[in-house]
């Protein structure tokens, strides 16, 4: 699709100004449908971004942060950061005042969302809690907090590349998940050794390349789940050679074969 048609379906979402609110804790729940955005913007308090299916994608000071379901997107006070959605997603999130962020991570990144967190947002947007004021309402909110303090931060489930050639291989295999080159030929095709490029994965992704051309069909296996696509033809298009392979690759990831993943992630309701 051209830039400009894509452009030109975009929505922007509204932006909410944390000055207006009260107490130490703001619960958000909206809908926002396929190609909605939220331009370069920060908050004076942190927040944790979290779509119930469908991956979400933020961008920061520091580059991309893409995250599956599972996690939310951390971004601490003053952080500048935007988002699009190509999906339509069922999006919470949790705003903590500044004063509670402390002991929070001070850089933006993806947190696994556990079934404690989980189970309280659920129980605040079917009772419509956003300022939580009741005693009871107030202990679970701390209680969301302590847990994404005791949960550790990943900078992104499938973090960006610096070194230009190495981004020319990212780049090469997003555009072709189905592409089986070994590490020694993508090397090869970037003038490259294969120790050389093995290294700057390791010093920039932190992790081989193997991995994170795993990490990326699985993301966009959750995507093309969303739309509907069989699991054989996604099995296909990200280049396994049968459908049971992709399928236990994609259980390894998400703890789940993909037609349960499609049924509790893209029929929920948090």
């Amino acid at each position: 699709m051209k830039t400009n048609q894509a452009a030109a379906q975009r929505h922007s979402v509204a932006i909410l100004d944390t000055d207006q609110v009260q107490g130490s804790y703001y619960f958000r729940y909206d809908e926002f449908g396929a190609h909605s955005e939220a331009p370069p913007h920060s908050h004076r308090w942190g927040h944790l971004n979290y779509a119930s299916h469908g991956s979400l994608s933020m961008e920061v000071p520091a580059g991309r942060i893409l995250c599956p379901p599972q996690h939310g997107v951390w971004i601490p006070p003053g952080v500048v950061h935007s988002c699009y959605l190509q999906h339509a997603v069922q999006y919470r999130s949790v705003y903590l005042a500044p004063e509670l962020c402390e002991a929070l991570p001070q850089v933006a990144g993806c947190m696994r969302m556990g079934p404690i967190v989980k189970a309280i947002l659920l129980d605040f947007g079917l009772r419509g809690v956003q300022t939580p004021a009741a005693a009871a309402d107030l202990r679970l909110a701390q209680v969301v907090h302590d847990q994404l303090c005791a949960t550790p931060l990943e900078l992104s489930f499938l973090p960006m590349a610096r070194h230009p050639a190495l981004v020319q291989v990212l780049d090469a295999m997003q555009a072709g998940p189905g592409d089986h080159r070994s590490l020694a030929e993508w090397a090869e095709s970037v003038h490259m050794t294969e120790r050389t490029l093995a290294r700057h994965c390791q010093r920039e992704l932190g992790m081989s390349l193997g991995e994170w051309r795993q990490r990326m069909r699985y993301l966009c296996a959750i995507d093309a789940l969303e739309a509907g696509h069989t699991v054989q033809r996604i099995a296909y298009d990200l280049g396994y050679s049968t459908p049971s392979a992709f399928i236990a690759m994609f259980q390894r990831e998400s703890g789940l074969p993909p037609e349960q993943f499609r049924r509790e992630f893209s029929a929920s309701s948090l």
